[in-house]
């Protein structure tokens, strides 16, 4: 079967948010395969389209807000439907920005997760304003290890850059680029421009320690956040 949701796991170098799509991807196709067996919950699925890294897994079930033919269950972040402690390992992928409370709702990720299972969480440092229907936060990763520490007693918490600062300004460039594009009904020739945005940013972050750390002066897209609980 085809499933959906291509262009998350292997978006285009085209797209204006490229630099967020594909390290998410790639970091989430790396963890898939340590979920074998285990029950996973996937907070915020929209059409699961990560669900095929997980294929090994006991059961994947996809959560989101009503309306969405994909999801098994329907609630909120704030207020998951599911039993203390039912999950070995719980998704909660570019959601954290849109809660109307992410402190609550790390708390009811740390409730769900069983006793040696793990969180994985991604969310934006910079991006654009863009309310699907609601857009409310943004951190920076010492801001995203209280959120988590504040909100649960975790093993372990861990947060770290998906890309450099250069893919982050290529992003933000790449982002009016498109939008000028679609203005000049030229889409075509956005995405060509985007995509040499797009290398070459990753290309000279790939150069430079410095450029993909989090280090004073650097500019983050999205993080990628491990729990252990």
């Amino acid at each position: 079967m085809t499933w959906p949701g291509e262009e998350h796991r292997h978006p285009g170098i085209g797209l204006p948010n490229w630099s967020v799509r594909e390290p998410l991807a790639r970091w989430l196709e790396h963890e898939g395969p340590s979920a074998r067996g285990l029950r996973v919950l996937d907070v915020g699925c929209g059409v699961k389209p990560y669900q095929p890294y997980f294929a090994d897994a006991a059961e994947y079930v996809g959560l989101d807000v009503a309306g969405n033919p994909y999801a098994d269950l329907e609630g909120a972040v704030e207020a998951l439907p599911v039993a203390d402690e039912s999950f070995d390992l719980v998704l909660c992928l570019q959601v954290l920005e849109h809660t109307e409370d992410p402190a609550q709702a790390v708390r009811e990720l740390h409730r769900v997760t069983k006793p040696g299972g793990r969180v994985l969480a991604s969310t934006h440092g910079t991006q654009v304003y863009h309310p699907l229907p609601v857009d409310h936060w943004r951190w920076t990763h010492t801001g995203l290890e209280r959120l988590f520490a504040a909100a649960g007693d975790w093993r372990s918490i861990s947060v770290s850059p998906g890309a450099g600062t250069c893919a982050c300004l290529g992003m933000l460039l790449a982002t009016y680029i498109d939008l000028l594009a679609q203005h000049l009904h030229a889409v075509w020739a956005g995405k060509l421009v985007n995509a040499g945005v797009n290398h070459a940013a990753a290309a000279i972050d790939a150069r430079s320690r410095q450029l993909r750390d989090t280090v004073p002066g650097s500019l983050i897209a999205n993080f990628h956040v491990v729990a252990a609980r």
